[in-house]
């Protein structure tokens, strides 16, 4: 009977520990439960500043559009699709001296430049140089959409994009199927690229204080990496039913192994 005591109490221990908690899959906790006020966080809304191999959209309108089609060579070829083919074929490359390449202007140095300074330069030097004010010079300038990679623990792994200016963490992983239930929400890994080099920073998706995270705002280029939560290694099941099954199979095997070794001694 200790036999069966002991395999009762072990059969318990698994269950709970290879099962995963509910709090371990909830995104964006509070830490009081009972704290049921509505808080405003305050998000860290920091311009992006421009790096290389970044991509911009440039358009260039006027009164007299004839004047600005040197300026628009991909309107010009009647390219304007939005997708990240043609973003990249007809969008303006920041190259590794921070420059980009625009007709007739030439090279525009944008390492470092918030997109509204990007416009206010490429505005006054085409005033400058070609324009005059009664033209009613439009320049628009974007970034060609926020290209990312999420691999690990994640619904569809790979690089994708958000045709958007902003976008948090929370859209990029909805936009790749989510988290799946083996991922490690506590303990995701954001691979940065800045001027300096790559940093690695890693964020607590269930935890409510992620909102001032530096990484909560995704910027172009992130590599955004889930790991597997322990029980994808044990094998034991994700869920109380999965982990129950699993392990009953296991003490039958060996009680069973255990009856017939004293059945035949």
């Amino acid at each position: 009977m200790n036999f069966f005591k002991y395999i009762y109490i072990l059969l318990v221990i698994f269950s709970v520990v290879s099962c995963i908690p509910n709090k371990d899959l909830v995104y964006l906790q509070k830490n009081s439960a009972k704290n049921e006020s509505i808080e405003v966080s305050v998000l860290n809304s920091k311009p992006y500043r421009i790096q290389t191999n970044d991509i911009l959209s440039i358009s260039i309108k006027a009164l007299d559009q004839r004047l600005v089609e040197m300026f628009n060579p991909s309107s010009a070829a009647g390219q304007q699709q939005n997708s990240s083919d043609a973003l990249y074929f007809n969008g303006f490359t920041v190259d590794d001296h921070g420059n980009i390449r625009i007709p007739v202007l030439g090279n525009v140095n944008v390492m470092g430049f918030t997109i509204e300074e990007v416009r206010e330069v490429v505005e006054k030097r085409l005033l400058d140089e070609y324009f005059k004010s009664e033209a009613r010079l439009f320049v628009n300038i974007k970034l060609a959409g926020l290209r990312y990679t999420v691999n690990g623990e994640i619904g569809v792994p790979g690089t994708n994009f958000l045709y958007q200016d902003r976008a948090n963490i929370m859209e990029a992983i909805a936009n790749s199927g989510d988290i799946t239930i083996l991922g490690d929400r506590k303990n995701v890994q954001v691979i940065r690229k800045l001027p300096h080099g790559y940093q690695t920073f890693t964020i607590d998706l269930t935890d409510s204080k992620a909102f001032s995270s530096p990484v909560f705002n995704i910027q172009p280029n992130d590599y955004i990496y889930v790991k597997p939560l322990r029980q994808k290694s044990w094998g034991t099941g994700v869920t109380g039913i999965q982990s129950f099954s699993t392990i009953i199979s296991a003490i039958t095997l060996i009680a069973t192994t255990f009856l017939l070794t004293k059945t035949l001694n």
